[in-house]
């Protein structure tokens, strides 16, 4: 422990904070803070340490709901917030936000930074149980984001509309931030390699990111005699509801629509190897696998959603096509597959998007700009760098 102003991050998994936040926590460790995060020890844990931060494994149960679990995620919250006693929290994902902000309040006199990354599976899904569990997630959000010295980050202007609209959250302690930024010189920009093209769906595979809608498009590309490779990477995340079984992801490959090359950590590579990146998702905060395709100068289709929206700007840098609609989806790869040209155009305008729109030390500054709004200066170690 120092003597610096402590921050505490949290996340639902070691995997989000190192793929998500690190970059912000780096930024904050340089403006003087100090940095520690809990989250889900998947076996990340380890890297956090490597990384200079001080790592506390957080119990917490994703997919189907358990009350003792669920309690026990709360009761450790508050330990952790009575026992640091920091000056910032900053959480994210969903059982963070939520257990964290009311623990907070509880027993610590720490400002609040909640980021929102979409609406999530019980907004977005027409399951009969999410829409049972809508009116009591209403009333945590609400208790939530009412934290009396919090702002709440949102990913797109669209979340942000509809948290306001239900009265979840007051718009003048809101704020839009997009995305968590990319690292562009990790995504250098390199000629599309010869030979059969390759279309890849970079994402968690989960029914809702339109893997469904991808493989139809696939077969209705093969069918109309389209020569390409269609490629999904991504695990199935199976602390999901909306996971895809293995099995079905084996079936694919074997019938040859698709191929499922499981989780890849040298994204970049992949993307350099692709031609066209494609996501058909029925909706997203903002989707960060976009923002690297257009870093690595690769055309983007994507569906014309929340988040979505925010990153592609059809015809620039990509083409949005409607959700849920596998024919529309194929008609945008055909034409993209049939022009080398507009690939490489949309490609140069993606790469300069990220570098001005969604680098790293953008997000991180205007993120920093929240810390510092609700540190008002008491502070001068951190305000003052």
């Amino acid at each position: 422990m120092t003597n610096r102003p402590r921050v505490v991050m949290v996340a639902n998994r070691d995997s989000f904070f190192l793929s998500h936040r690190s970059p912000l926590a780096r930024g904050a460790r340089d403006a003087g803070m100090e940095v520690v995060v809990a989250a889900g020890d998947t076996g990340g844990g380890r890297a956090i340490q490597q990384a200079g931060f001080e790592f506390v494994p957080l119990p917490v149960t994703r997919g189907a709901l358990n009350p003792l679990s669920e309690a026990r995620t709360f009761a450790f919250l508050l330990q952790l917030y009575r026992r640091q006693q920091p000056l910032l929290i900053h959480h994210s994902t969903v059982q963070p936000v939520i257990y964290g902000s009311v623990a907070a309040r509880l027993v610590c006199d720490a400002a609040v930074v909640n980021t929102i990354s979409g609406l999530g599976y019980v907004f977005t899904s027409d399951h009969r149980a999410a829409k049972a569990l809508r009116p009591l997630l209403k009333r945590l959000w609400r208790m939530a984001l009412s934290h009396p010295r919090s702002r709440t980050i949102f990913q797109n202007p669209d979340d942000r509309a509809d948290f306001t609209r239900m009265g979840l959250v007051h718009q003048d302690v809101s704020v839009v931030i997009r995305g968590s930024g990319v690292d562009c010189a990790a995504f250098l920009v390199a000629p599309e390699p010869a030979g059969v093209p390759v279309v890849v769906l970079p994402a968690r595979m989960l029914w809702d990111k339109g893997v469904r809608e991808f493989v139809e498009a696939a077969h209705l590309l093969r069918a109309a005699g389209r020569e390409a490779r269609f490629v999904l990477v991504g695990a199935p995340d199976t602390g999901n509801r909306e996971a895809i079984p293995v099995e079905r992801l084996d079936a694919w490959t074997r019938e040859g629509p698709v191929e499922w090359w499981g989780h890849r950590r040298d994204m970049a590579a992949v993307l350099a190897g692709a031609s066209v990146v494609v996501l058909p998702t029925y909706g997203e905060g903002l989707p960060k696998v976009l923002v690297e395709a257009g870093a690595a100068g690769r055309p983007i289709v994507a569906t014309d959603v929340r988040g979505c929206r925010e990153v592609v700007r059809p015809g620039v840098n990509g083409l949005l096509v409607p959700a849920r609609d596998s024919t529309a989806l194929a008609r945008a790869i055909e034409r993209l597959l049939q022009s080398p040209e507009l690939r490489a155009r949309l490609g140069r305008a993606g790469r300069l998007l990220a570098e001005t729109e969604f680098a790293e030390s953008v997000v991180v500054r205007q993120t920093l700009a929240v810390y510092r709004q609700l540190l008002d200066g008491r502070w001068p170690a951190v305000e003052g760098r």
